[in-house]
């Protein structure tokens, strides 16, 4: 069974590489770099909970226990939902826009929407906890309604930086951080429609 949210782009692609070629479907979403490491062990380590899980919803039921069974069970496709989705937090891209994948949040763009995309240094999470570090992350301004030239507005506030080189995802891989955050500047820049002329 093919797991859609593990595919990804080679790292050694380079930006001009990353548009899908023409046999492809240019609509289907994608995710221009591999799920790191951490990323990977922390979701096995929630389908191993899971595992764990339901072999005691197993010794539950037999012991004659039903509503425990049925918590229990429960619990573990919580669990097991939880490791899913862990694996598809980050940053998408297609032809129809960009799309952030939180933990519990999804944010979709269209490309008309999307302002800039650049890198910055600033202070980011280590591994998703509340301790910061000083780290790269690749920024994503989002434009608003338009000004007064019919120009498009800048969102004062960017969207929530998932891409940095201390995330899950690039822990320790700064070369493959900075690889994702060129292919996913280099979508920006070739999907992105021109300004409309004055």
């Amino acid at each position: 069974m093919p797991l859609p949210f593990l595919t990804a782009d080679r790292d050694t692609r380079s930006t001009a590489e990353v548009m899908p070629p023409a046999h492809e479907d240019p609509e289907r979403w994608r995710r221009p770099y591999r799920p790191g490491p951490w990323r990977v062990a922390g979701a096995a380590l929630l389908l191993l909970l899971t595992s764990y899980l339901l072999m005691s919803t197993m010794i539950i039921a037999f012991a004659g226990a039903p509503s425990g069974a049925v918590v229990c069970a429960a619990t573990a496709l919580g669990v097991a939902a939880l490791a899913l989705r862990l694996l598809r937090v980050g940053v998408w891209v297609s032809s129809q826009g960009l799309r952030q994948v939180g933990l519990f949040y999804t944010v979709t763009l269209p490309w008309r929407e999307v302002a800039a995309v650049r890198t910055a240094q600033q202070p980011v999470r280590w591994l998703g906890f509340p301790r910061t570090v000083q780290g790269e992350s690749l920024v994503i301004v989002r434009t608003t309604g338009a000004g007064a030239q019919g120009q498009p507005q800048m969102r004062s506030e960017p969207l929530r930086p998932l891409l940095t080189d201390h995330n899950a995802d690039f822990l320790g891989r700064n070369p493959a951080f900075d690889r994702a955050a060129d292919v996913i500047e280099g979508w920006a820049a070739e999907s992105r429609p021109a300004p409309a002329s004055v």
